[in-house]
């Protein structure tokens, strides 16, 4: 297991959270936090510590998404993997349910338990040791992506493949996908993990990788938490380059914008391939941007421009060109993230709309879903439009359109949490863009708003729910974990 928080850390940093939980009353469902209460099923001993005050479970009863908010009866933070073992364990006894949390990122309550547990896995943060010819790293699954970067940098090396958001957990984005602006190049992040450290909805402790628990190793990666809780994980490093130059360039045409993006991803011709749709004076959804990096050395060869534009339709005149650092290039949206919590809109409600579309089709639904999208309907979110290689994209249970060249698109939308009707129009939105993207054989990438239900999980996991669905029974058979996924 990776080292862990020490205890007196550990108890040191939530001593002011609120009172500690001693044990279980299985007649009340309900925890106590008083020795002298009797009949108690008493919670094993902890590294950590396990919470119930109003403060913490009103915390772990929120998310990004500031729309759902299922309260849990507890919160352990754990000391170490062994408390994770045992409260699962407890729980799995008392049938009560657990939910992982990492950075509260989740945009439906994906990661909430009414009643239960929630497990933060924050403190499993330990970062292993790298050298500059290290191929791998093993990290906590509470290591959040900025800091992978910066011990892996240390050494020249980096993940090859980040999401645009870095302050994310490792185990967190593992548990959906992790696709990024170099996924055409190097597969989504569940693509470069090497081993997983789990604790299984049974309570069990587990390596597993493609050769060892294999079933386990590809039920956990994009398995939305229903089989194990990640708690450690060894990621695939690379050369990481020195500097970056980055292009923003403008279109003025949909389906030029689209044959232009896969162009590139098909050729590799940038490490970093994204887009963007904004609107323009008039409301409409027609300001394209092409987002293109190249790494330079050590990583690949100096950038030239005429090599990298060369045969592209872009607007020549409005490009955009800056060198870059490798870090401040994958951080680049933080000082956007910073004036969103300034403004105050990063506690406003997201029903993010995140599909997969055929290649084949990309256009004509973007264009359609394009064309009924209002500025009210995104708010200062973003809309994101760029494709991925599939050959590239390896996780059984990332599920993908069947077509060599698929399209995420996005609507990041931010709206005040108060609006209900606007909250219930989005929503609704989604689930009829959804349905659209379904009829050519599109399909969601799990991180946003949708409603769903047991029978459209099914459909989604298609042909492999039945190894799901075997896992779950196999390594869940209470059914315990991650409830608010709604899968099972």
């Amino acid at each position: 297991m990776p080292r862990t928080p020490s205890r007196r850390a550990v108890l040191r940093g939530v001593a002011v959270a609120g009172a500690a939980v001693t044990g279980f009353d299985p007649g009340a469902r309900s925890w106590a936090t008083t020795e002298s209460a009797a009949g108690l099923a008493r919670v094993p001993a902890l590294d950590g510590t396990l919470v119930m005050d109003d403060a913490s479970l009103s915390a772990a009863s929120d998310d990004y998404g500031h729309m759902v908010h299922h309260r849990p009866v507890a919160v352990l933070r754990p000391g170490s993997v062994g408390d994770v073992v045992a409260m699962v364990r407890f729980c799995n006894a008392h049938r009560l349910p657990v939910a992982a949390r990492g950075q509260g990122h989740a945009t439906n309550g994906q990661a909430q338990v009414e009643g239960g547990l929630v497990v933060e896995t924050a403190t499993l943060s330990d970062i292993g040791p790298v050298g500059p010819r290290s191929p791998a790293v093993t990290v906590g699954a509470g290591a959040r992506w900025s800091e992978v970067a910066k011990a892996a940098l240390a050494h020249g090396l980096t993940p090859p493949v980040f999401t645009d958001y870095l302050e994310l957990s490792v185990g967190g984005t593992l548990s959906v996908g992790g696709l990024g602006g170099a996924t055409h190049r190097h597969g989504a992040q569940v693509d470069n993990v090497t081993e997983l450290q789990v604790v299984t909805g049974a309570g069990e402790f587990t390596r597993c990788s493609p050769a060892r628990h294999p079933d386990l190793f590809h039920a956990v990666l994009a398995g939305l938490g229903q089989c194990a809780i990640v708690v450690g994980a060894t990621l695939r490093l690379v050369r990481a380059p020195e500097t970056v130059r980055h292009y923003l360039l403008p279109y003025d045409d949909l389906e030029t914008f689209l044959d232009d993006q896969r162009l590139l991803v098909q050729e590799g011709r940038f490490a970093y391939v994204e887009g963007q749709v904004s609107a323009d004076a008039d409301g409409v959804f027609r300001v394209l941007t092409l987002e293109a990096a190249s790494y330079g050395p050590p990583a690949g060869p100096a950038p030239d421009d005429a090599v990298l534009l060369r045969g592209l339709r872009h607007d020549p005149t409005g490009v955009e060109r800056s060198d870059l650092p490798y870090y401040d290039f994958l951080d680049r949206i933080a000082p956007s993230v910073e004036a969103l919590k300034k403004a105050g809109l990063w506690t406003y409600a997201h029903p993010w709309l995140n599909l997969l579309l055929p290649g084949r089709d990309a256009a004509a639904v973007t264009g359609d879903m394009l064309h009924a999208l209002a500025p009210g309907d995104v708010g200062p979110g973003i809309v994101l439009v760029y494709p991925v290689l599939r050959e590239r994209l390896t996780t059984p249970l990332l599920r993908t359109p069947d077509d060599p060249v698929p399209y995420l698109f996005a609507v990041l939308r931010t709206t005040p949490p108060e609006d209900t009707a606007t909250v219930d129009r989005l929503l609704a939105a989604n689930r009829s863009a959804y349905e659209a993207a379904a009829a050519v054989g599109g399909t969601q990438y799990p991180v946003g708003s949708i409603p769903f239900t047991h029978a459209d999980w099914r459909t989604h996991f298609g042909t492999a729910w039945p190894r799901l669905a075997a896992a779950k029974r196999t390594y869940d058979p209470r059914g315990i974990l991650a409830p608010g996924q709604g899968v099972f």
